[in-house]
């Protein structure tokens, strides 16, 4: 079994469509797939594939209503797919103890399925960084915004800095310098893992082999979500620049999804974009994504191969054939030139709005970094 765990930094990026549509394109391919909603506290994943809310789901087995986890995988209406539906409608699931994570983990890793698909929680909650752990090869989704770039690195930034932890014993030196840094705020922001491993291996050689010997094998894939011009590509070449140089970590690209708005129209109708139009273009971008999961498993690419780049030319061919299908309607008439210059003005007033919008941020950020430095 492939544990897939998928997260992101911020809500709203569209994690659990794309968690529901990989699963079933999976589905689709003959694999066995289990999609578990884990966004405890906020679980709206069966609304993605269009289950009625669940009467059973992990809250209940986490306060013993349901004693028999495995009670829990329901089929759907998709073949080949399976769901754990998340907190049930239950309150106070948002912090799990120890012993019910650990518990929930154990029993996760032993389900039966050829892909487990975790739709996890947005943000940096520890459980949600041990969720995402339970693969080395973790799927982020993020947005070109400033904020959802931002985000998806610092997400990143945590499940290091926690793979980190779980790699030293209690008692070790390495552990006890990590615990004297979380003290230092200012310090922590700044964190450095390249150069805090070269620190930690003066003092504690044996504790850093162990962290070193995870990193090689972690091998996390970035997913770029709602883009709207070919250009927004380069925000994922800015979040491999920081993972490799301020994290130590290289990041794999599975794909550009472009917004679409029949997203909304298929969400509406209670049934994944990949089932209500698989011809659209977030239904072909997701398959492809499934392509490339599928293929992890017994092909490695070679050192030539950059996997940023691929992506950034399956941006440009969709955004090309994007265009075809607006030319061919104004051709066949079913979109007038008034039409579309109604279309191209109101783009035209979102990207002001949205250029003001940044403006102010930057000018907030820009306040804000000032501040602290005064402090």
């Amino acid at each position: 079994m492939q544990i897939i765990p998928v997260a992101s930094g911020k809500g709203g990026v569209g994690k659990s469509l794309l968690s529901a549509n990989l699963g079933i394109a999976l589905g689709k391919a003959g694999k066995k797939v289990v999609l578990v909603d884990l966004d405890l506290g906020a679980s709206n994943l069966h609304l993605v594939i269009g289950s009625h809310s669940p009467k059973a789901g992990i809250g209940t087995y986490i306060n013993g209503t349901t004693k028999n986890f495995n009670d829990l995988i329901t089929p759907t209406d998709y073949e080949n797919v399976y769901f754990i539906a998340g907190d049930a409608e239950l309150p106070g699931l948002t912090s799990l103890k120890i012993a019910q994570k650990n518990d929930l983990i154990k029993k996760l890793q032993k389900v039966d399925a050829d892909y487990l698909i975790l739709d996890l929680g947005a943000g940096t909650h520890l459980a949600i960084l041990d969720f995402f752990l339970l693969s080395p090869q973790g799927i982020v989704v993020t947005a070109p915004t400033v904020t959802a770039t931002l985000n998806g690195y610092l997400f990143l930034k945590n499940v290091v800095f926690r793979l980190m932890y779980n790699s030293f014993k209690k008692n070790s030196k390495a552990y006890e310098f990590l615990e004297n840094l979380k003290k230092d705020a200012n310090s922590l922001q700044k964190l450095y893992i390249p150069k805090l491993v070269e620190t930690l291996e003066q003092i504690d050689p044996q504790s850093i082999a162990v962290f070193k010997h995870r990193m090689a094998q972690f091998k996390p894939r970035l997913i770029l979500n709602m883009v709207d011009d070919p250009r927004d590509a380069e925000k994922a070449q800015k979040i491999r620049r920081s993972c490799d140089g301020y994290l130590g970590v290289e990041l794999e690209h599975l794909g550009i999804i472009y917004r679409d708005s029949m997203q909304d129209i298929a969400l509406a109708s209670r049934l994944p974009i990949i089932v209500y139009k698989p011809q659209a273009m977030i239904s072909q971008a997701v398959s492809r994504i499934a392509d490339k999961v599928m293929q992890s498993e017994t092909l490695s690419f070679d050192d030539e191969y950059d996997s940023f780049q691929y992506a950034e030319a399956e941006a440009n061919e969709d955004y090309a054939s994007k265009m075809s299908y607006v030319e061919d309607l104004v051709g066949t008439g079913a979109l007038s030139m008034n039409d579309l210059g109604e279309t191209i003005k109101s783009q035209q007033y979102e990207i002001t709005q949205l250029r003001k919008e940044n403006t102010l941020l930057k000018s907030k950020l820009l306040k804000a970094v000032q501040q602290g430095f005064k402090i």
